[in-house]
């Protein structure tokens, strides 16, 4: 089979590889649709995501949908040529985080294609991918892949809002419109906020938000924009950088939530700290997610209006020019490669 393989920053490469055959308990899904994420571009660029750095070659892509290829002896799965996604997760369900119900943290657990340990867990950029049954969902019938390949990303969103709190009648700002701000705006509108604002240097990103359900729409570098006269509730921080965690700690409200979700740059970042103690706000951090991969896919089928950030599609032989277009924000939202043709 055919994959995409990172070795070091800046070398993606497209190589032969064994597929893994399905063992017990396992499914091998044939790969239609792979979505790049944020920290798939960040492996590509930067060789790490975050304090995970690549030290081996490494399959990128975690959010993969395509169609049961075969079942190992006694999997408990869907049968043969049945579409489904893939939750990425293999928590341990042995550790404190896994006992009481926050399996997104877990400390030992597998991911697809993350560098978090060593050696790494090969990622869904393949043709081939197998995965415990337990991790297989089938998709419901009418839900184009297209829209499927969105489930992993949506249930980042959708643990984010749930780490904020009460959200309906809530001001909400977002900063960030990438893939995961503008489905976190999405989120937010179905959870029922009063009003969502989302902000980013680029206006394609924030044609897209508005697409998506925000409300209003305002260039980060604009501090004299009308949508920032009044405080927020909460705050949640989807760019990754820190100047919009700034954001985020100076716009809110007086006993305001502050949600982290973009992985900021490694090492010790700025960070407004008088302002979160004197105002006693609360600074939330949101991980991945676990059971939410099931509510992402049913938000999906009933319409959930995601269709604007999946912006291009390539077939994975040409990985390299769709990883190049997906880091220009200023063009391009979600990327996918297509793994049907190769």
């Amino acid at each position: 089979m055919r994959a995409c393989v990172v070795h070091r920053a800046g070398d993606l490469r497209v190589e032969a590889r064994e597929p893994v055959a399905a063992g017990p308990g396992q499914v091998t899904v044939s790969v239609a649709l792979g979505g790049i994420c944020g920290s798939d571009l960040h492996y590509y660029r930067h060789g790490r995501v975050g304090d995970f750095t690549v030290q081996e070659p490494l399959v990128l892509g975690h959010e993969i949908v395509g169609h049961v290829a075969a079942l190992g002896p006694g999997a408990d799965g869907p049968a043969v040529g049945t579409p489904v996604a893939v939750h990425p997760a293999t928590p341990c369900d042995r550790c404190a985080a896994c006992a009481t119900g926050r399996r997104n943290i877990c400390g030992d657990a597998r991911y697809l294609g993350s560098a978090a340990r060593t050696p790494h867990v090969q990622g869904g950029f393949a043709q081939l991918v197998t995965v415990p049954a337990a991790q297989i969902r089938t998709l419901p019938p009418g839900l184009a892949p297209r829209r499927a390949v969105l489930a992993e990303p949506l249930s980042v969103a959708l643990h984010a809002v749930h780490r904020a709190g009460d959200v309906p009648g809530r001001r909400v700002l977002v900063t960030g419109a990438g893939p995961i701000g503008c489905l976190v705006t999405a989120v937010l509108r179905h959870r029922g906020a009063a009003e969502v604002v989302v902000s980013d240097l680029l206006d394609t990103p924030l044609r897209i938000a508005a697409a998506s359900g925000a409300d209003g729409t305002v260039r980060a570098d604009d501090p004299g924009h009308p949508a920032w006269t009044e405080p927020f509730d909460i705050a949640v921080e989807a760019s990754g950088a820190p100047a919009g965690l700034r954001t985020c700690v100076e716009r809110v409200r007086r006993g305001g939530t502050v949600v982290l979700l973009g992985l900021l740059p490694p090492g010790e970042v700025p960070l407004l700290g008088n302002l979160a103690v004197t105002r006693e706000l609360e600074l939330r951090g949101a991980f991945r997610f676990d059971g939410e991969f099931d509510a992402a896919i049913g938000l999906l089928a009933g319409g959930l209006p995601v269709d604007a950030i999946v912006t291009h599609t390539f077939p994975l032989t040409e990985c390299r020019t769709a990883f190049d277009l997906a880091h220009d924000r200023s063009v391009a939202s979600k990327v996918l490669l297509d793994l049907t043709g190769v």
